[in-house]
C-alpha cells in the first residue's frame, strides 16, 4: 500500500503529536509533579527543622532553670522544711496572724522526687500584705513556687481577702 504525500505528511504529523505526547506524559509532566512533590517535602521538613531548633532552645532553657533549682535545693540550710520556712515569712510579711491553717502533705513528683506541699489559707488580710507575703515567697532563694492561690474577697471586713495557697518545693535526694 503505497500512501500519497498528504497521506505522509498526517503520518508524519499524527507521529510526531503521539511522540510529544509521549514526551510530555511520560518525561515532563512526573519531572514537573515529582519536581512539586520534592518543594513540598523541603518545606515541610524546613518546617520540622525551625520547630526543632525552637525546642532545642527552650530545651537548653529549662536544663539551665534546672541546674538553678538543683543549685538553690543543695544550697537550702541543713534541716529546712517549707513549713517553718512559710511561718518565717509570714512574719516577716506581718501575717502570721491572718494565718487560719497549714495543712502540710508530700508525695513522690515527677522524675521519682519527693515534693512538699503546704496548703493554708489566709483570712481578712489586706492586699499589700498578700502580695508582700507572695514576693517573700516566690523570690525566696530556697526554690519554693506557688502552685495555686484562690483570693476571694471577705464578707465581713470590707477591702480584706480570704486567700487560699498551695505552696510547693521540691526535697534534695
Amino acid at each position: 500500500m503505497q500512501l500519497g504525500k498528504r497521506e505522509k505528511r498526517f503520518v508524519q504529523v499524527a507521529g510526531f503529536a503521539l511522540a510529544v505526547f509521549c514526551l510530555f506524559q511520560f518525561g515532563v509532566f512526573p519531572v514537573l509533579a515529582n519536581r512539586k512533590r520534592l518543594q513540598q517535602q523541603i518545606s515541610a521538613k524546613e518546617t520540622s527543622l525551625r520547630e526543632m531548633v525552637r525546642l532545642s532552645k527552650e530545651y537548653g532553657v529549662l536544663k539551665r532553670q534546672s541546674r538553678v533549682a538543683e543549685d538553690a535545693i543543695r544550697k537550702r540550710p541543713p534541716g529546712f522544711t517549707l513549713f517553718s520556712f512559710l511561718e518565717q515569712a509570714a512574719g516577716k510579711a506581718g501575717v502570721k496572724r491572718h494565718i487560719k491553717y497549714m495543712k502540710p502533705s508530700s508525695s513522690k513528683g515527677e522524675n521519682g522526687r519527693k515534693e512538699t506541699m503546704v496548703e493554708m489559707k489566709l483570712d481578712r488580710i489586706s492586699l499589700n500584705r498578700l502580695m508582700d507575703y507572695i514576693y517573700r515567697i516566690e523570690l525566696a532563694k530556697e526554690a519554693v513556687q506557688i502552685k495555686r492561690c484562690a483570693v476571694t474577697e471577705n464578707k465581713g471586713k470590707k477591702g480584706a481577702l480570704d486567700v487560699v495557697l498551695q505552696v510547693v518545693t521540691l526535697e534534695s535526694p
